[in-house]
């Protein structure tokens, strides 16, 4: 069942992208990472329709679900999510959120700020802390800074803006644009330690043990930050890898952790 769930407010409107599948007493929601959309999840959603209700989602401004109307950050999203989620269940039901990378992000915020409505989060690859890099790497990045904060003088000389910032961007930074490129560069540097210290439902976190782009350490620091966390460590998974060669590891984890949930 494909569904389009409208919401407007005083500070949000969006139209948001859903695909609803199983039946049961239990609510899954599922929010994938930056630059993906519904599709990253549904297998697994799919392979697991027994457990529950499975609520697969495009985030504003990814699939076919209409960018944000201003720069948010996971905060706004965890708003919307929280408004969302409770449109979909009924009162004082509590849901499973399942996030990877991005939408680990949204799911901390979401556990945060909107404790009565999750029982329990299923992070994969959860980004969200800053990364511990070795001495060669922060020197490499703040040369980088260095360069280019120098040419930025130059761009009313004539330096193209535009080239300065594709030239020095990450890939998710030179595909997005406009609203979508001020929700990448707000969301990269935000720092989550803070909020996952106020998560107070069960934690189950995934990681690759080959992940570059959110490595196992980052899931370690979160483990010892949320006061109620487990953490597995996938062997010779990467940040996407663990989506498809490590989906069977993801649904048995997954599996385990909502039962332990029900008893």
């Amino acid at each position: 069942m494909i569904r389009y769930f409208n919401h407007e407010t005083p500070a949000m409107s969006h139209t948001l992208y859903c695909k609803k599948s199983g039946e049961g007493p239990r609510a899954i929601f599922w929010g994938h990472g930056w630059g993906q959309d519904h599709r990253a999840f549904e297998p697994l959603a799919e392979s697991l329709s027994r457990l529950g209700r499975h609520v697969v989602l495009d985030f504003p401004g990814f699939g076919t679900s209409p960018e944000p109307q201003a720069i948010w950050g996971t905060e706004d999203y965890a708003d919307a999510m929280a408004d969302f989620i409770r449109a979909q269940t009924g009162e004082g039901e509590k849901i499973i959120w399942c996030g990877h990378s991005f939408g680990g992000r949204v799911g901390v915020q979401l556990a945060a700020r909107h404790p009565d409505l999750v029982a329990g989060l299923f992070l994969v690859a959860a980004a969200g802390l800053p990364r511990k890099r070795p001495l060669w790497q922060k020197l490499y990045f703040k040369g980088r800074v260095a360069l280019f904060k120098t040419l930025k003088k130059l761009i009313p000389l004539g330096l193209s803006e535009e080239w300065l910032k594709t030239k020095f961007g990450s890939a998710d930074y030179k595909n997005v644009s406009g609203t979508m490129r001020g929700i990448f560069v707000r969301t990269v540097n935000e720092d989550l330690s803070t909020v996952a210290q106020s998560v107070s439902c069960p934690v189950l976190l995934m990681y690759g043990t080959q992940d570059s782009e959110t490595p196992p350490e980052i899931g370690r620091r979160y483990a010892q930050l949320i006061p109620r966390a487990e953490m597995i460590e996938l062997e010779g998974l990467d940040h996407y890898t663990v989506l498809g060669a490590g989906r069977h590891q993801l649904a048995s984890a997954l599996q385990r952790f909502i039962k332990n949930l029900d008893e």
